[in-house]
C-alpha cells in the first residue's frame, strides 16, 4: 500500500523551477503507488499565525482562523510524507510555505503537551546559488525544524543554478533526483 504524500508549494511560479522539481517528485511516487496531493500556496488564502495559542479545541478545524488552511488541515492529518517545496528566497524557504507552515502548529495544539504528528518529510530547493555555503542556511533550519519535530528526513534536492523560470528543465539530473526520491520514499 502506497504512502500519503503532501506537498507543499511555496513558489509564487506556476511553471517555475520548483514547480518542475515537483512534478518529476510526483512522477516517480505515483510510479509506486503514492498517493500525491499538492497545494500550491500562492493560490490560496493563508493567513500568518497569530501565535495566539487558542487552536485546538475542534480537531476537525484546529485554527482559530478561517481560511485556506482548512484544506490543507485534513490532508496534513492523513499524510504519511510532508514535502516542503520552494525556491530559496534571502537564503531560506519563502514566505508562501513559512506562514502555511507555522499554521500546521495549530494540529500539535490538539495534542497534549502540544506534540506534532509523527511524520517522514523531503524538501526540495531550486535556487540561484549552487555552492554548499548557499544553501547552508535552509539546510540548518531544514535540519532543526526536523530534529524539533521529531519527523525523519527522507531526502533532499538542492537545485542550484536556477535562477530564470524554466531555467531547471535543461538539467535533468536535478529532476531525476527529484523523480528518484518519489520513488524512495
Amino acid at each position: 500500500m502506497g504512502k500519503k504524500i503532501m506537498i507543499l508549494n511555496g513558489s509564487p511560479k506556476p511553471q517555475g523551477n520548483t514547480k518542475a522539481l515537483i512534478a518529476h517528485f510526483t512522477k516517480g511516487a505515483e510510479q509506486e503507488g503514492h498517493l500525491v496531493v499538492c497545494f500550491d500556496l500562492q493560490q490560496m488564502n493563508i493567513h500568518g499565525c497569530l501565535g495566539c495559542c487558542q487552536g485546538g479545541k475542534d480537531p476537525s478545524s484546529p485554527c482559530v482562523q478561517k481560511d485556506d488552511m482548512e484544506k490543507i488541515y485534513p490532508f496534513y492529518k492523513e499524510a504519511d510524507v510532508v514535502v516542503l517545496a520552494s525556491p530559496m528566497y534571502y537564503w531560506s524557504v519563502s514566505g508562501q510555505l513559512k506562514t502555511a507552515f507555522d499554521r500546521l502548529f495549530a494540529v500539535a495544539e490538539c495534542n497534549k503537551d502540544y506534540v506534532n504528528p509523527h511524520k517522514e518529510c523531503a524538501l526540495l530547493m531550486a535556487a540561484e546559488g549552487e555552492t554548499q555555503e548557499n544553501f547552508a542556511p535552509v539546510k540548518c533550519f531544514y535540519e532543526a525544524l526536523v530534529s524539533n519535530l521529531g519527523w525523519q528526513n527522507r531526502g533532499i534536492v538542492y537545485a542550484g543554478g536556477n535562477f530564470a523560470p524554466g531555467a531547471i528543465l535543461q538539467k535533468t539530473d536535478q529532476l531525476q533526483q527529484a523523480e528518484e526520491l518519489g520513488k524512495h520514499i
